[in-house]
């Protein structure tokens, strides 16, 4: 049995932009990524609204930094094969980061978390770690979400460039969720339920390769 975990913020969980509530769970992208897999995996879902890659947001009603709680997730779900990490786009928030390149640097941090964890098994094997650029931010005429995310749009489209360099620079995994799946003008941040399912299936393909499968 292969183990996949997957760490993100609120398009891992499965906001929905259209009914402001959770998507349907056989409409989230993990769970279509289960199913293309088969029974000799289990994907792990590990998504929360809000989640930054290693940055506070003293706002929260809970602990949003990425970087502060993977260490926990990981023993708490280890062994692990592979680490598949989408965040970002809450690092476009100014209060947040604000910058493209500010969130790449926070994903630099989740990948040398994953690369020197303290395993809890002798002999645990390092998992792989795949790499995944959010879909860039869209116009909306959301004043609250235009306004939260300010600028998000320019720098969000920098993202998918920057992730790449890193993910050849540290040897690991990297697909770019924009290239199958657009964020809703609705609030210019969250899916529909299609594009969704376009992440888990655009992911498939990928992840087992990266699984030997």
């Amino acid at each position: 049995m292969k183990t996949v975990l997957c760490y993100g913020d609120s398009l891992t969980w499965g906001y929905d932009a259209v009914t402001l509530g959770r998507h349907a769970p056989e409409d989230r992208w993990p769970s279509v990524l289960q199913r293309a897999l088969g029974p000799g995996v289990q994907v792990i879902v590990e998504g929360l609204n809000g989640r930054t890659s290693a940055y506070d947001d003293n706002l929260a009603d809970c602990d949003r930094n990425g970087a502060r709680i993977l260490p926990t997730i990981l023993h708490s779900h280890d062994p692990i094969d592979l680490v598949v990490i989408m965040l970002g786009a809450n690092d476009m928030k100014p209060i947040v980061c604000g910058t493209a390149f500010g969130a790449m640097r926070g994903m630099e941090r989740l990948v040398e978390l994953v690369r020197h964890h303290a395993w809890s098994f002798d002999g645990t094997e390092q998992p792989e770690i795949l790499i995944v650029s959010p879909p860039p931010l869209c116009e909306t005429a959301n004043t609250a979400f235009a306004a939260m995310f300010s600028g998000g749009v320019e720098q969000s489209a920098m993202l998918a460039t920057l992730y790449a360099d890193l993910a050849d620079e540290k040897g690991c995994g990297f697909f770019d969720a924009g290239s199958v799946a657009k964020t809703s003008p609705l609030d210019g941040v969250h899916l529909d339920a299609e594009n969704t399912r376009a992440i888990g299936r655009g992911l498939e393909p990928v992840v087992r390769m990266m699984l030997g499968l």
